[in-house]
C-alpha cells in the first residue's frame, strides 16, 4: 500500500455542526477572535493544494488522492469555524487584517504545497490547541474534529515536500512567526501559560523546528489528540 494511503485511511468521517454559545476564558476573547479571523485561510490551502497539484508530485500513486481528500476537508473547516462565529461573531479589524494576512500566504513565492506545510504545522498546530485550552465547549469540539484531519495534512503535505526536495525558507520561518504573533497579540505576561502571548509563540518555534510542541503535552490527555506527536521524519525542515 502507497505511504500516503495508509496516512489517509486514518481519517475518521465527521460532519459540521451549529454549536451553542457558551463562555470562554475572561483574556482570550480578542486572541480567539483573530484566531477565528485567520478561518480565511481555510479555502486558500485548498487553493493552494490545486496549485500543487499542477506541478511535478512525488512518483506515487497515493499522492493525488491524498491531496484531493486533503483539498475536500478545508470545505468543512471553513464550515465549522463558520458556525462558531456565527454564534459568537467577529471583528471586523480581525477580520479585515487577516485577510492581509492570507494575501501575504499566497504571494508568498515557494512551492504551494511547502507553505501548506508550514502554515499547517507551525500555525494551525497552534491554533487549535488555543482553542481547546481557552474556548467554550462549541470551540473545543470544533478543534478536536479539525485536528484530527490535521494530523493527516501535516503528514501528507510533509511528505510531499520532503520528497520532492523542499526545505523551509527564512521568509516562510518570518511569515509564520508573524502569523502566531499577531493572533496572540490580546494576550500579554500571564501566570496562566495558556493567556501568555509568548507561551504560544514559542510553541510554534518548537512545532517549526522539531514537529512537537513539549509545552502542549497535556492535550495527550485532553479530549483534543495530539497532533504533534506524529513523526516528524518526512517533514520539511528548517533551513
Amino acid at each position: 500500500m502507497s505511504s500516503y494511503t495508509k496516512v489517509i485511511s486514518r481519517k475518521r468521517t465527521w460532519t459540521p455542526v451549529a454549536v451553542d454559545k457558551g463562555l470562554v476564558k475572561d483574556g482570550a476573547e480578542a486572541a480567539l477572535f483573530r484566531a477565528l479571523a485567520l478561518r480565511t485561510l481555510e479555502l486558500p490551502v485548498k487553493e493552494m493544494l490545486a496549485q500543487g497539484l499542477e506541478r511535478d508530485l512525488p512518483d506515487d500513486p497515493g499522492v493525488i488522492p491524498a491531496l484531493l481528500s486533503n483539498m475536500k476537508d478545508e470545505d468543512k473547516h471553513d464550515l465549522a469555524l463558520q458556525y462558531i462565529v456565527d454564534v459568537h461573531g467577529s471583528d471586523e479589524r480581525a477580520e479585515r487584517e487577516a485577510r492581509n494576512i492570507r494575501d501575504t500566504w499566497l504571494a508568498a513565492p515557494e512551492h504551494p504545497i511547502l507553505k501548506t506545510a508550514i502554515l499547517e504545522r507551525s500555525v494551525f498546530f497552534v491554533l487549535l490547541p488555543f482553542f481547546r485550552f481557552n474556548g467554550d465547549i462549541g470551540i473545543r469540539t470544533v478543534a478536536s474534529d479539525i485536528s484530527r484531519d490535521e494530523q493527516t495534512h501535516v503528514a501528507i503535505h510533509g511528505m510531499v515536500a520532503h520528497d520532492l526536495g523542499y526545505k523551509s525558507t527564512p521568509n516562510l520561518d518570518k511569515l509564520r512567526r508573524a502569523t502566531v504573533a499577531w493572533v496572540m497579540d490580546g494576550l500579554g505576561t500571564s501566570e496562566d501559560r495558556y493567556l501568555d502571548k509568548d507561551f504560544w509563540i514559542k510553541q510554534s518555534d518548537s512545532l517549526y523546528r522539531n514537529g512537537k510542541a513539549e509545552g502542549l503535552a497535556e492535550t495527550q490527555r485532553a479530549r483534543m489528540p495530539a497532533f504533534f506527536e506524529a513523526s516528524n521524519v518526512n517533514l520539511p525542515q528548517y533551513g
